[in-house]
């Protein structure tokens, strides 16, 4: 294990070259003095690692010996890095100078916050916020994850309209700041969720901990956005359909959860419904095949719930206690601002 460090970036890399010829020349500059830059790659078989050894000699190299997706990569490379914050950074994202100070002095304030994102932007369109993570996320009533700044397919322009310093539901793990501490006593990452929602997962567990999590704005990136699997990928409606299930069967309190998921059963299906309408079928089998894998891994959840619901957990705060797919197919309001603050827990 590496002698401790008090902040580490670890970029999980898996066949992205491109991505870290382009973004880590500037992670490495605006990190200098700061953290120790490691990249962690998920077996690539592209010249990555190649790459980075002749070009990144001050970055540290975490090979690791297959690619068991996002979940494994991160847990298996963390294992072997000691530090007190951690910095999950996507491989396509582009950091700016001062983009790690306020979060770490943000996390030293306050002791009961455990992890905190900065506000994202697109690379692509940079005065527009960026699809993963926005502006910090939220879910609703029924586990659907949605974000300040972007609901469902709908992107706001950055007009400063999110610049305060928020609690939020859920960190995205584009550049997910965290205490290391606490993602180890939280086991990390559910790997069996591969890839895709994991954050949100693992934001879940931490509140029910009694921890906060945070959007700092003063902290900002650019992503590129679907670097790993393009937006409209079928295997990607897949894991997102079935792992926000799995996720919501997992860490949803006792009480109603069997009529959440039969409203779920009924939204997704009308989701699938649209994509074929839209003549999109892969898609929307994507989102069958999700429904009948959580069905078939019910028995494992439920037992990870058990062993969840073992601890001395608290209500998790900034849940959205309406439906937001009613709220934005049917009532139309497409932007957070239009959500009244007083129906978030």
């Amino acid at each position: 294990m590496e002698d401790k460090r008090r902040v580490a970036v670890i970029i999980l890399n898996w066949n992205g070259k491109k991505f870290l010829e382009q973004f880590l020349p500037a992670v490495c500059e605006f990190s200098k003095g700061i953290a120790e830059v490691y990249v962690a790659d998920n077996a690539s078989t592209d010249d990555s690692v190649s790459f980075l050894k002749a070009n990144f000699q001050d970055v540290k190299i975490i090979i690791n010996p297959k690619n068991g997706g996002f979940a494994y990569g991160y847990n298996t490379s963390l294992a072997k890095i000691d530090a007190e914050y951690y910095i999950l950074l996507n491989s396509d994202v582009e950091v700016t100078k001062n983009w790690i100070g306020p979060i770490i002095s943000l996390l030293d304030g306050d002791k009961i916050i455990g992890a905190v994102q900065p506000k994202i932007k697109s690379f692509s369109n940079p005065g527009y916020f960026e699809y993963a993570g926005a502006a910090g996320g939220f879910i609703d009533v029924y586990g659907y994850p949605f974000c300040r700044g972007r609901i469902f397919d709908t992107i706001e322009k950055d007009e400063n309209q999110y610049n305060d310093v928020k609690e939020i539901f859920w960190a995205t793990g584009a550049c997910l700041f965290i205490r290391a501490e606490l993602y180890h006593l939280l086991g990390g990452f559910d790997e069996d969720l591969f890839s895709h929602q994991e954050e949100i997962d693992l934001c879940w567990r931490m509140k029910l901990l009694g921890h906060k999590v945070m959007y700092c704005p003063s902290s900002e990136v650019m992503h590129y956005g679907g670097g790993m699997l393009p937006k409209s990928n079928p295997f990607k409606t897949y894991l997102n359909f079935r792992n926000n299930l799995i996720i919501l069967c997992k860490n949803h309190p006792s009480g109603n959860l069997l009529w959440k998921i039969i409203v779920r059963v009924v939204l997704d299906g009308i989701a699938s419904f649209r994509y074929l309408l839209m003549g999109n079928r892969k898609d929307a089998s994507a989102i069958i095949k999700g429904h009948f894998h959580f069905y078939r891994s019910l028995p494992k959840t439920l037992k990870k719930r058990k062993a969840l619901k073992s601890r001395n957990l608290k209500p998790a705060t900034c849940i959205y206690k309406r439906s937001i797919v009613k709220k934005y197919f049917i009532q139309h309001k497409t932007y957070f601002s239009q959500l009244n603050s007083s129906d978030f827990s």
